[in-house]
């Protein structure tokens, strides 16, 4: 009947004196009943403390319990409400399958709802209405309200729809855990066992609504109720506070349970005394007494107790506070499990811990619960799940082999994978017949071997491929086709072994995880059944649901040691005597949190809610404060030392300053210095354990002037060399770091043996050579080849153009006709037909395959178009014939060769089609990088000297004719009849023109294709590309210079990575070996063969130079 008040500051023992209380009185009175009430991570540790604490030590008459726990103990005596609970995992899937059914009624949330993670913002917000006891009244009183406000209006409408399609779902068979309490409330007055019972409320900052309604009901029926508050004792205990004020929670928390009753017992106050948790440490106990307070003094003694440091960044603060434990428990006798780190973001730092602490041979253990997510065996049932409901799609298929739970090796995966992709297939209908087609060099025996490892994996399939196909079936049908499957699959079997294999290796965590996973996953398809059982789906549906499921399922570790050190977060890890805590991230943005969540109410939103009388969960402003408090509690909780640290960037690399609180330390303690931890004070310090003194070796290794006359190095060197754990290590970090680029040569017998002969006229090998010599032998040595894709790339688009042009001119040549002479649209039916022709048979049909590559076809259609008439357009201008196409000479293809006769002369003209933009390049001839055309000129001029042995055969021209679709700009208003000739201007051949007039004039005597042309004195602009004839004579003779050293070279044995780098083009840049051959800078020896660039009139000088070195 009456409740008390037990208030004294952070650590002044509260607790310690309720429980004493608690034993004293259930001792004298052992038929009495004494409920000791806490938070509910707190409820083991309790039990323990008392058990300790009891003289007995044992506790019969005192029961630890949460809110929770206490009504699920009063159901069980009176009965009460025979629902189930539906707890957060249930709460998500529901509220999925409401929003699928009333996706038509939601206007604002219809698109919200895509986003990820926005069904937990939806989720949060009706469990805060619940718990604030928000019923359909206050629904509308909120919509009537926010008539001003049309987003709030639209918000508040649409979680109204879900609100009540919520309560309606949970009416008849669920209740969620806000509820529990409700229930609870109405339920304690029958309750015998709490009739005149005591309860004690501890370790508590504060009480929802909820809990209000419950704590009136014990005021009514128990004999008394006392509460612990943390509060200064230099406080009032009735006063109002204010909202910034540190105490205000506690205030608020005195004044409203105040109001349940006027049988107020006098409040007990425990005052800091020698039982306090700082009576030796002075330093921490000033701390607790001016922490955030305005008439806050200073600290002026020295001390040890507080420290500050900063590191570079978090894995460096980490890996400090490491060694600072190891030093705590070494030289001071700690206990792992008396030390505690603590973080406002547990995300990234219980990662690096993770990593950091097991180098560091520290044990932990990390207070979070862990996804269940990235386990092998809920991606197995994810992946399966989105196999059957996308059609077995490339990705789903090898996501779900790539698991690791099929029966299908990795090794066979990727055989399957290199087929699949070569030939595009996907649909479970592909992969259920019979596998004929071959890919681009394969070999026809490995088909057979593919349709063994195929049907393997049909088979393993089958059965869900078939139960998720066809129309809906309902949640029940779908979870019971699946766990056919995973019993199937023998799941759980695999996963015992893998449990055992953590076992062996000594991983505690991942073996319990691998205990409990799939009875998460049983329970969790259990779950939809009794939830969801007969609401019927669509196999997508299905997944989504289970997916949400997932998404909240938790592997909840129970912390395998008792002496550990305890990594946890600010506000949800509750710390039990601590005597060391490390708070590390102290920065901006973590310290405190930002609490502008980005949740469906604004902050606005709220405090217009709130003017109205509804009353809700703290918004961002309260939650700053109450933060404030959070901080006040776990600054407050070791007994002997406090280490606060921050990094100067964080883990993206962004830079980021010391939070407001390091501020406020240092004005506490003005002599406290904020130490360095990259600059130890001792070098000593960086050597704790081996493991964490790799990286000093590893910067002595790389760092001559730190390993010189440095005998800690030294020592420590030959320590791992003598080490049999980590000799093999240190050998292989030795040689990592002095590691130089390899000389990359091999004999001339294997060249020989490797490349037989190699063919003058193999242009296109001969300038892969000089580009790069190591490309060479690893294209025509080891012939390595990139993975055929089934996909329509540029290059392909190339090669169909380059077929459609050489049927187009065999097709000409059939039919007996003349260039010139064809009609636009004869023309235009002949490209068309190849083209249709072409892309029937190509690359395994690809290019009827889908929308994307159809339009490729067009797209190609249009280029063919114009290029043909701009072959035709130049041919009409000119007294050139075309002569051939396609035509075969030593090592490589000329893709046109048109001749012009006169009486006693042969001139040759030599086209090349790119679809790139090449660009012809003197220089690069110089080098070996563009030699094709000068090859098949003297090729060409040597077959025609045969076909005219009376005629002097000489060169026209060497051409590159860029195919492409050139794009004009034009205003509206222009006149459209002169687009043929600016066309034709863009499409202009670049190449090497000979400087005879008559010559040119038979090329093209409008000059628009050709690569030049005429000042209006007749004579050549400066910058045509033209030259002499003794020019060719010389580019010839240089270039049957450079490919016979060429070839000596690659004979030689020569396979060194030396790629060239001229302007701004280098060898690396269109490599298919780029990532291959450990090309890298950073290491010595690894540089670009820089090539100089020559002026017009150099380069033929160059050219005559080698050329004459040679006749000397």
């Amino acid at each position: 009947m009456s409740l008390q008040f037990i208030i004294g500051n952070s650590g002044a023992g509260k607790s310690y004196a309720a429980y004493q209380n608690v034993i004293r009185e259930a001792s004298r009175k052992p038929t009495n009943m004494y409920y000791v009430i806490v938070p509910e991570q707190f409820t083991m540790q309790t039990q323990k403390t008392l058990v300790e604490m009891h003289p007995q030590k044992g506790i019969l008459n005192i029961d630890v319990l949460s809110f929770e726990r206490l009504a699920y103990r009063i159901f069980e005596e009176v009965g009460g409400d025979t629902r189930k609970v539906l707890e957060e995992t249930g709460k998500n899937m529901v509220l999925l399958k409401l929003v699928q059914m009333n996706q038509k009624k939601l206007v604002y949330l219809k698109n919200q709802m895509k986003k990820p993670g926005y069904l937990d913002e939806v989720k949060s917000l009706l469990s805060e209405f619940m718990q604030y006891e928000v019923h359909e009244e206050e629904m509308d009183k909120m919509i009537n309200d926010a008539e001003d406000k049309p987003l709030l209006q639209m918000k508040l409408k649409d979680v109204s729809v879900l609100y009540l399609a919520f309560r309606e779902f949970l009416s008849d068979h669920f209740m969620t855990s806000e509820e529990v309490l409700e229930v609870l409330a109405k339920e304690i007055p029958f309750s015998r066992k709490l009739r005149g019972s005591t309860v004690i409320l501890d370790g508590y900052t504060g009480f929802t609504p909820v809990q209000h309604t419950v704590i009136r009901e014990l005021l009514a029926v128990c004999k008394k109720v006392s509460v612990t508050v943390t509060m200064d004792v230099r406080e009032e205990l009735l006063a109002k506070g204010k909202p910034h004020e540190l105490f205000y929670m506690s205030h608020k928390m005195i004044r409203s349970l105040s109001e349940f009753t006027k049988d107020m017992e006098e409040p007990v106050w425990i005052k800091s005394g020698s039982s306090s948790r700082f009576a030796d440490s002075p330093a921490l106990g000033f701390l607790e007494q001016n922490l955030f307070r305005y008439r806050r003094r200073s600290y002026d003694k020295e001390q040890k107790e507080v420290q500050i440091f900063q590191a570079g960044t978090p894995e460096r603060e980490m890996q400090e506070t490491a060694r600072r434990i190891i030093r705590l428990v070494r030289d001071s006798q700690y206990r792992y499990g008396q030390i505690a780190v603590i973080t406002g973001n547990l995300e990234e730092y219980g990662s690096i811990a993770r990593h950091v602490f097991e180098e560091a041979g520290i044990p932990f253990f990390i207070d979070e619960k862990h996804s269940v997510l990235m386990n092998p065996f809920v991606e197995y049932v994810r992946a399966a799940l989105e196999m059957v409901s996308q059609g077995f799609s490339y990705e789903s298929v090898f996501r779900y082999l790539r698991c690791g739970m099929s029966d299908i090796s990795r090794s066979e995966t990727d055989r399957l994978e290199n087929y699949v992709l070569a030939l595009g297939i996907h649909g479970f209908r592909k992969w259920d017949e019979r596998w004929v087609r071959l890919s681009r060099d394969m070999d026809p025996t490995s088909i057979m071997e593919l349709n063994v490892i195929r049907e393997r994996f049909v088979t393993e399939v089958r059965s869900l491929a078939e139960g998720f196909a066809g129309k809906k079936k309902t949640v029940a049908e779908y979870s019971r086709c699946l766990y056919e499957f995973i019993v199937q699959s023998r799941v759980q079997e695999k996963l015992g072994v893998q449990e055992l294999l953590f076992k062996q290796h000594g991983d505690r965590a991942m073996e319990k995880e691998y205990a409990q996973i799939y009875g998460i996953v049983m329970n969790l398809l259990d779950k939809m059944v009794s939830i969801l059982g007969e609401e019927t789906v669509s196999a997508e549906e299905y997944r989504q649901l289970l997916e949400t499921g997932m998404g909240q399922a938790k592997v909840a570790l129970i912390p395998p040691g008792i002496d550990q050190v305890l990594v946890g977060d600010m506000e949800r890890t509750r710390l039990k005597d601590i005597r060391a805590l490390f708070f590390v991230g102290v920065n901006e943005g973590c310290i405190p949190k930002n609490t502008e969540s980005g949740g469906i109410l604004t902050e606005m939103d709220r405090d217009f809610l709130g003017e109205q009388g509804i009353e809700l969960a703290p918004g961002p402003k309260e939650l700053m404060n109450t933060q404030r408090f959070y901080l006040y509690l776990n600054l407050t909780k070791p007994s002997e030392r406090l280490c606060l640290s921050y990094s100067m960037s964080n883990g993206k690399g962004e830079a980021t300053g010391p939070a407001f609180l390091i501020r406020t330390m240092q004005t506490l303690f003005p002599k406290l210095k904020t130490e360095h931890a990259q600059e130890p004070r001792n070098e000593l310090d960086l050597i704790e354990t081996p493991n964490t003194a790799v990286e000093y070796l590893l910067s002595g290794l790389t760092d001559e002037e730190k390993r010189k006359d440095n005998p800690v190095f030294e020592e420590l060197y030959s320590w791992y060399l003598n080490s049999p754990e980590y000799r093999t290590v240190t050998e292989k970090l030795t040689e990592a770091a002095f590691i130089r680029k390899p000389i990359d040569q091999i004999s001339k017998s294997v060249a020989k043996a490797l490349y037989g002969e190699v063919s003058p006229n193999g242009a296109t090998r001969l300038e892969r050579f000089s580009a790069c010599a190591f490309a060479h032998f690893l294209k025509y040595g080891l012939e390595v080849k990139e993975r055929a894709e089934y996909e329509f790339k540029a290059m392909d688009m190339g090669n169909v153009i380059h077929q459609a042009l050489e049927d187009f001119a065999a097709e000409i040549h059939r039919r007996k006709l003349k260039w010139s002479e064809l009609s636009d649209e004869l023309r235009d039916a002949i490209a068309d037909e190849c083209l249709d022709k072409i892309s029937a048979d190509y690359g395994n049909t690809i290019l009827q395959s889908s929308a994307r590559n159809q339009y490729m076809i067009e797209r190609t259609r249009r280029i063919l178009r114009r290029t043909v008439w701009a072959l035709q357009e130049q041919l009409r201008n000119g007294k050139f014939q075309p002569e051939g196409f396609e035509v075969s000479i030593g090592g490589g293809r000329i893709d046109r060769l048109d001749v012009m006769k006169t009486d006693d002369k042969v001139y040759v003209k030599i086209i090349d089609y790119k679809t790139g933009n090449t660009t012809f390049d003197l220089v690069s001839i110089y080098y070996g990088l563009q030699m094709q055309l000068v090859v098949y000129m003297d090729a060409a001029v040597k077959a025609e000297q045969r076909k005219y042995p009376d005629a002097e055969v000489k060169p026209a021209g060497i051409f590159y004719y860029n195919v492409k679709d050139p794009m004009l700009q034009k205003e509206m208003e222009d006149d459209l009849d002169g687009l043929d000739s600016e066309i034709f201007k863009k499409l202009k051949m670049n190449g090497l023109v000979l400087a005879e007039d008559e010559v040119i004039s038979g090329l093209d005597r409008t000059t628009v294709s050709l690569p030049m042309s005429y000042t209006s004195t007749g004579l050549f602009r400066k910058g045509s590309s033209i030259a002499s004839e003794n020019e060719f004579a010389l580019l010839d003779a240089y270039v049957k210079k450079k490919i016979t050293d060429i070839r000596e070279a690659i004979l030689d044995g020569n396979a060194e990575v030396s790629p060239y780098e001229m302007g701004n083009r280098n060898a690396c840049t269109y490599c298919p070996y780029q990532g291959t051959c450990g090309f890298d800078r950073k290491i010595p020896g690894y540089e670009f063969r820089r090539l100089k660039q020559f002026a017009d009139d150099e380069i033929w000088k160059a050219f005559e130079k080698e050329v004459d070195d040679e006749w000397e």
